[in-house]
């Protein structure tokens, strides 16, 4: 009788993830889960959840709030906190720029995106914090492949990619002075397809954005730009009513989406199949140039 038992590769992907949450805990004094609101977070979330059942979740999670939210995810956000009656810690961008602490750009194609990372490191030293826990994907984008999952922070909160800590057999090294953090990232070796595939499996809910629906865009830089009151139009732009769906979820000025009839999960996953580009080659943030990402993560950013 063969009574051995096989996980299939979604209840491996949990189970390692899991492992990892669990690691951060018994590793770090003051973790928090950073918090966006968009799908790998929440996916992030409810693995948290399954880590430690059926005790509450024993860290806050960690929004950093540039006030150029999407309303969708904002309400979200708020929903699942109360529903996890769990602190939620919010550091705002908005706040940083009153005080001086960055200062605003300018323009059509101006962004608060950038500024989040001095917020981010302002909130992390206000609040003693030693591991920010990240949903950052090795298959996002060419800078976080490259990245460990335990990704150690100097005391500028600093990425240095030539200096990263050997990972072997998963055995995760946390030891770091004062004034140091980590950034984890438990679900590092998932792709975008593993995430649908187990919030179909989880019946995890996400924001309605990631569905299709009607919205006003605009087209910039080839990718739809949602219409919001932080939106400047050029002379040559003009806003249309298009279905999108959004595959990612940063700031509404620089999120584009995707003309989409998708409506359930099911069919995000079908439609994923078909993809050839990353999910965030709708993101402006990662076109300014071609080692955008990894300039602002050596500065401390997600």
């Amino acid at each position: 009788m063969n009574n051995k038992y096989y996980l299939d590769y979604l209840d491996e992907l949990e189970s390692e993830s899991i492992y990892i949450l669990r690691e951060v805990y018994s590793k770090f004094e003051n973790p928090v889960l950073l918090f966006s609101g968009g799908k790998d977070s929440i996916v992030l979330t409810h693995l948290s959840r399954k880590s430690f059942y059926p005790n509450e979740i024993p860290f806050p999670l960690l929004h950093i709030d540039t006030g150029h939210n999407f309303p969708e995810t904002i309400q979200f956000r708020n929903d699942l906190v109360d529903s996890l009656n769990i602190k939620l810690i919010i550091g705002s961008v908005q706040k940083s720029i009153d005080s001086g602490r960055v200062t605003e750009e300018k323009g059509s194609y101006s962004s608060r995106n950038k500024l989040q990372t001095i917020t981010l490191l302002d909130t992390i030293n206000e609040y003693e914090v030693d591991c920010a826990i990240g949903g950052g994907r090795r298959d996002e984008e060419k800078s976080r492949s490259k990245e460990r999952i335990f990704s150690h922070r100097d005391d500028f909160g600093q990425w240095d990619p030539k200096n990263q800590r050997p990972e072997i057999w998963n055995h995760f090294n946390g030891n770091l002075f004062k004034g140091e953090h980590f950034r984890v990232f438990p679900i590092s070796n998932w792709t975008e397809i593993d995430i649908w595939n187990y919030i179909k499996k989880e019946n995890i809910q996400v924001p309605s954005i990631y569905f299709s629906h009607e919205r006003e865009v605009v087209k910039r830089q080839n990718t739809w730009i949602p219409n919001s009151p932080f939106l400047q139009l050029q002379e040559n732009e003009k806003l249309e009513k298009k279905r999108v769906r959004f595959r990612t979820l940063g700031d509404i000025t620089i999120t584009g989406g995707i003309e989409s009839v998708v409506s359930n999960v099911d069919g995000v996953i079908n439609e994923l199949e078909k993809m050839v580009f990353s999910e965030r080659g709708n993101r402006s943030d990662d076109k300014v140039s071609d080692n955008s990402m990894e300039e602002r993560k050596k500065e401390g950013y997600f």
